[in-house]
C-alpha cells in the first residue's frame, strides 16, 4: 500500500511537467496542407489570466506574456516552462531584435521597451510629439532594426486616465537608434496585429475593429504605400511562415496563402486566440497563446522570425 501511495505522489508531482492533448474530439488537420500529417493540437499549460505576445529567439525558445499578471514566461526547446521576468511594464506584443533583446509593447505607461537577456530594461519610446500613446500593442522589427508598431486604444483597469491623448489609432515606425517615431497611417479604426516579410517589402496590419487585414508595400525610406485589403478578417496577433502564408488569430487560427486564399482554420478550444508564433529547434512548432492556455501544433513549414 505504501508503494502505491508513493507512486501516486510521484505521478501527481510530475503531471504538470508533461504536455497533454486537449480533452474532447481532435480536429483533423490533414486538409490544411501546411500542418504535419497526423499532428495534434496539444495543450501545454492552463494557468494564465491572458496569454499574449509570443516571440521566438534564434535558438527557438519562445517567450510570451501573461499581461494581467505582469509576467513574461519562457517555453524552451526542451518543453520546459518557466517565468522569465516579473514586473514587465504590462508587456503585450514582443519581438526579438538582432542583439537578442526582447522589444516589447509595455502599456502600463504606454511605452516601447528593450529587455536584455539579463532583464535590464531600457525605454526606447514613451510619447508622440509630447502626447502619450494610446497603448502600443504589437510590433515587428525590420532588417535595419527599425520598429513598426500599432497603437490602438483599449482602456485598461490599471490606468488612471479614462480617455486617449491622441485623436487617432495608428501605425508608427521607430528608426533604429532614434527617439522619435514616424506616423505612418492614422486612418485605421483599431490597428492591432502586425508582421512584415523577411525581405522587407511588405507589411501586414490587422484592423480588428473593421474586421479587415491590409497589406502595405514598404518603400526605401521605411514608409508605407499602396495599401490593399488582404483579407476580410481582422486579427489580434499574426505571423508568417517561410512560404509567405499569413496566420491570423481570434476565433482559432486562420491561415491564408500570400494571395489571400484561405487554406484552413485551426480550431482552438478557447474563448479567444490572442497571438501566435513559430518556435522550437527547427522553428516548425506553431505556438498559440489562447486566453488562459497555451497550445502547440507541429507544422510542415518553418516560421520566419
Amino acid at each position: 500500500m505504501k508503494k502505491n501511495i508513493s507512486l501516486i505522489i510521484v505521478c501527481t508531482f510530475l503531471l504538470p511537467l508533461f504536455t497533454f492533448a486537449q480533452p474532447g474530439k481532435q480536429q483533423n488537420f490533414d486538409t490544411i496542407k501546411v500542418v504535419r500529417k497526423g499532428a495534434l493540437l496539444l495543450q501545454v499549460s492552463k494557468q494564465f489570466a491572458f496569454a499574449e505576445g509570443p516571440a521566438t529567439d534564434k535558438k527557438g525558445n519562445i517567450y510570451f506574456t501573461d499581461q494581467p499578471n505582469d509576467k513574461i514566461w519562457k517555453y524552451d526547446t526542451q518543453g520546459k516552462l518557466s517565468v522569465f521576468m516579473n514586473k514587465t511594464g504590462r508587456s503585450n506584443g514582443m519581438y526579438f531584435d538582432n542583439q537578442g533583446n526582447i522589444v516589447s509593447c509595455a502599456d502600463a505607461k504606454n511605452e516601447i521597451w528593450s529587455i536584455s537577456p539579463h532583464k535590464k530594461v531600457k525605454v526606447l519610446l514613451n510619447n508622440f510629439n509630447g502626447l502619450q500613446f494610446n497603448g502600443p500593442n504589437d510590433l515587428w522589427i525590420d532588417k535595419s532594426g527599425g520598429i513598426y508598431f500599432t497603437d490602438p486604444y483599449y482602456q485598461r483597469d490599471y490606468w488612471v486616465r479614462k480617455k486617449p491623448a491622441l485623436k487617432y489609432q495608428a501605425i508608427y515606425y521607430l528608426p533604429k537608434g532614434k527617439t522619435k517615431a514616424l506616423l505612418l497611417d492614422s486612418s485605421l479604426m483599431q490597428p492591432n496585429g502586425i508582421v512584415g516579410t523577411p525581405d522587407g517589402k511588405y507589411l501586414y496590419v490587422a484592423d480588428i475593429q473593421a474586421n479587415k487585414t491590409y497589406r502595405y508595400q514598404i518603400n526605401k525610406n521605411s514608409g508605407l504605400y499602396n495599401r490593399m485589403q488582404f483579407a476580410t478578417q481582422g486579427s489580434d496577433g499574426m505571423t508568417l511562415d517561410e512560404k509567405g502564408n499569413v496566420y491570423l488569430c481570434g476565433n482559432g487560427v486562420t491561415i491564408y496563402d500570400n494571395t489571400g486564399i484561405k487554406l484552413g482554420n485551426i480550431q482552438v478550444p478557447a474563448k479567444w486566440v490572442g497571438n501566435i508564433c513559430f518556435g522550437g529547434k527547427a522553428h516548425t512548432t506553431l505556438f498559440i497563446t489562447a486566453s488562459e492556455s497555451i497550445y502547440t501544433l507541429q507544422m510542415l513549414v518553418k516560421g520566419v522570425e
